[in-house]
């Protein structure tokens, strides 16, 4: 644990080097005003708490209280342009400071002046906080996903807390530096009111900038311009010490189970750990349901996927394959499914899919990922391998090593008394192409969004699409419902994305019987995919459609247009 709080502090100290950091830089500097040291260590006080908080409480806040993340955003974004404001009208400032004075009145045995240059600070910092959204390595990532799913632990908030204390570091020197600098260099100190103005102007263009998501197109506009800016920032954490220390991040996470991203040790090296028991409550498909208890004697491959994530998708012909392959040597195949969106819960939804990719071995619903949570799983798709004797011997996260696991299935068919030495191993590696990231298009998890226009949560608004769309973003075209889940098009809408990729998918369903998409790829409908024949989609199933597969990866721009208002759409995937 220590060692995982020393590592998760260093990576806050780096993270202000980081290109997510850079648009946020302005605001920072701009909170260095030359009146001492108050108003700085109450911005990195703020931001310690609000970062730690949101980061750890924001997906349960939106999901208890059904205010969208970017309300919060937004009300960050005003108070920043509050504070630039009276940096620039001394009414508005003299106005600010009647209200830090009440609030420091309410500290007893205080200094108000120093108290209110605390309380703005803080104001700044809170607001700061929620806005910060560095680019994290796989420390961080690993709580981030486990507020995610609900599993909130003291060891994830000592361990956020000491990332957010790392940050704040570099941004206290900072602003130390700009306030000393104001105080006793003679050309600052005869220009204050001046430079004060500047900064006030500064942090306004800042933050409405932020509001118009200028900050991202920036951000890809660095990373486009300089592709191997900050790629070693991260590195540091990916050593094994800190993986070995991952592995025990989890609650009741077993010492031996392996949670980053690669695969454990081989059977012949370790006797593993025992398995959790699989935890009824949903519904059971090909099987009549099954206890790993009942199982024992048998090797038993257990497989945490969701039916519309193209990750999943791409590893079902192997356990097909293996399914085949060894159940009549003793090996038992389970599907846990964990559904990402509400309509991967409806048991019908489960079945068709389960019927449209020919899957034959057993599968469960997980919808309260019961059994998720007691193998204090992390990814889709992941798979835990069992032993004749009940115990974890192996595990993969993620895509790809598919011969390395059927080797694995193999010593322990061996171990089983099965003899399949004769039998060749030999699994194709899908390759994959996209350098865009998975988006989401509901307000909950909404990123790299180009349209100017603030999202209305749940609300018909009409919405533009840039000039020019940035690298790896999208925009709506006219009218919109966008909740928080997924977006609806209106009908005459349209969708314009930017990717680099050579396939692209989309989650979607359609709403009042069937819906119509028509794909566009750089304006052409010849380039089109599996489910786009002439570029033309018809939305009838809740599922994953596969929208464009071009002759080889690339920058293409992507417009789909809504010929009526009968599709719901969930989120891009690449390949």
């Amino acid at each position: 644990m220590l060692l995982l709080l020393l590592f998760a502090w260093l990576a806050g100290v780096v993270t202000v080097l980081s290109p997510c950091i850079l648009p946020l830089l302005p605001i920072i500097l701009s909170s260095a005003d030359g009146q001492g040291k108050q108003k700085p260590l109450g911005v990195v006080f703020g931001f310690v708490t609000s970062f730690t908080f949101f980061t750890l409480f924001l997906s349960s806040i939106v999901k208890l209280s059904g205010i969208p993340a970017e309300s919060l955003r937004s009300l960050s974004i005003f108070i920043l342009v509050i504070f630039g404001v009276s940096l620039l009208i001394p009414q508005v400032q003299a106005q600010l400071e009647l209200l830090m004075s009440r609030v420091a009145n309410l500290v007893p045995h205080s200094s108000k002046e120093r108290e209110k240059g605390f309380v703005g600070g803080l104001l700044i910092g809170l607001s700061l906080g929620l806005l910060w959204t560095p680019c994290v390595g796989p420390i961080l990532a690993s709580v981030i996903s486990f507020a995610i799913a609900g599993t909130v632990t003291a060891q994830a908030f000592l361990i956020t807390l000491a990332y957010s204390i790392g940050t704040a570091i570099p941004m206290l020197l900072i602003m130390l530096a700009g306030s000393t600098a104001l105080q006793k260099v003679p050309w600052l100190v005869r220009n204050t009111s001046r430079i004060q103005k500047a900064f006030g102007m500064l942090m306004i263009l800042t933050a409405v900038g932020i509001y118009f998501n200028f900050d991202r197109s920036f951000q890809t506009y660095i990373l486009n311009t300089f592709p191997q800016y900050g790629t070693g920032l991260t590195q540091f954490e990916e050593n094994q010490k800190v993986k070995n220390a991952l592995q025990q991040l989890a609650p009741s996470s077993n010492s031996n189970q392996n949670t980053s991203g690669g695969p454990m040790l081989l059977p012949t090296q370790t006797k593993g750990v025992p398995a959790p028991e699989l935890i009824p409550g949903g519904q059971w498909f090909n099987s009549q349901p099954l206890t790993l208890a009942e199982l024992r004697g048998k090797v038993v491959l257990v497989d945490f996927w969701t039916y519309s994530c193209i990750n999943c998708q791409r590893t079902l012909p192997y356990l097909k394959q293996w399914w085949s392959k060894y159940q009549d040597k003793g090996l038992v195949i389970i599907g846990v499914h964990a559904p990402e969106f509400e309509f991967e819960k409806d048991p019908k939804n489960v079945q068709q899919a389960i019927q449209d990719f020919g899957l034959e071995y057993p599968i469960m619903q997980d919808n309260d990922f019961a059994t998720w949570r007691a193998y204090n799983n992390q990814f889709w798709p992941a798979k835990y391998l069992i032993d004749k004797n009940g115990n974890i011997r192996y595990t993969h996260f993620g895509e790809g090593k598919y011969d390395e696991t059927e080797k694995a299935i193999q010593n322990l068919l061996e171990e089983a008394g099965q003899s399949v030495s004769d039998m060749t191993v030999s699994n194709p590696e899908y390759s994959i192409h996209s350098r865009t990231p998975e988006l989401y298009l509901g307000y909950a998890r909404l990123q790299y969004l180009s349209s100017p226009e603030s999202v209305q949560p749940d609300q018909v608004s009409a919405y533009t699409t840039p000039q020019k769309l940035p690298s790896n973003t999208f925009a709506y075209e006219g009218n919109w419902q966008v909740t928080a889940e997924y977006a609806a098009p209106q009908a005459g809408a349209k969708l314009h994305l930017a990717f680099d990729a050579q396939e692209v998918f989309l989650v979607a369903r359609p709403k009042n019987g069937n819906g119509q998409m028509k794909i566009l790829v750089d304006g052409q409908a010849q380039n089109v995919g599996e489910d786009a024949p002439e570029g033309v989609v018809n939305v009838s199933t809740d599922r994953l459609y596969k929208l464009v597969k071009l002759p080889s990866a690339g920058q293409h721009e992507l417009t789909i247009e809504f010929p009526d208002n009968n599709v719901e759409i969930f989120a891009f995937t690449f390949g």
